[in-house]
């Protein structure tokens, strides 16, 4: 496990009308989030990685659809620094995972259809009114990159 990295599972609350899963609860965090965004990947698409310098990712696979999660740690005080781990989270393994600062992180759809991702970061995306640069370093970019998805 990456210092740091919060993996939390999901509980199914299921009637005969469908299911509800409580994904973000005040008074079980310290993580304040400042937005939240869905997004939809397609199967066998990759996304990442990369990394933030001063903001936490929370991300919720709810389903539907499975994604493999890969995070590496990068920073260099972290008693995990150098580590490296993969999850499987979605349908299969309904789950929110937060990511630090500093950790690499990036997901791959490997269902056989499009699977669905929550984020509810702590920070806005390029700030207020959308006037700040974007705090990413982008790895997928960058051919000699260590931080792999296949």
């Amino acid at each position: 496990m990456i210092n740091g990295v919060i993996i939390k599972k999901l509980k199914k609350h299921e009637d005969d009308r469908g299911h509800l899963m409580e994904i973000f609860r005040d008074d079980e965090s310290e993580l304040k989030p400042k937005m939240s965004y869905i997004s939809v990947t397609k199967p066998q698409v990759v996304r990442g990685p990369h990394e933030h310098v001063y903001q936490s990712d929370f991300f919720i696979f709810p389903g539907p659809g499975d994604f493999r999660v890969y995070l590496w740690d990068r920073r260099e005080n972290s008693s995990t620094s150098g580590e490296y781990m993969t999850i499987e989270a979605g349908e299969s393994n309904p789950c929110s995972v937060v990511v630090p600062p500093g950790v690499v992180h990036g997901y791959k759809c490997i269902s056989e259809h499009s699977a669905l991702t929550i984020n509810l970061p702590d920070k806005l995306y390029k700030g207020e009114n959308k006037e700040e640069e974007v705090d990413e370093i982008r790895w997928e970019e960058d051919e000699n990159s260590p931080y792999k998805i296949s």
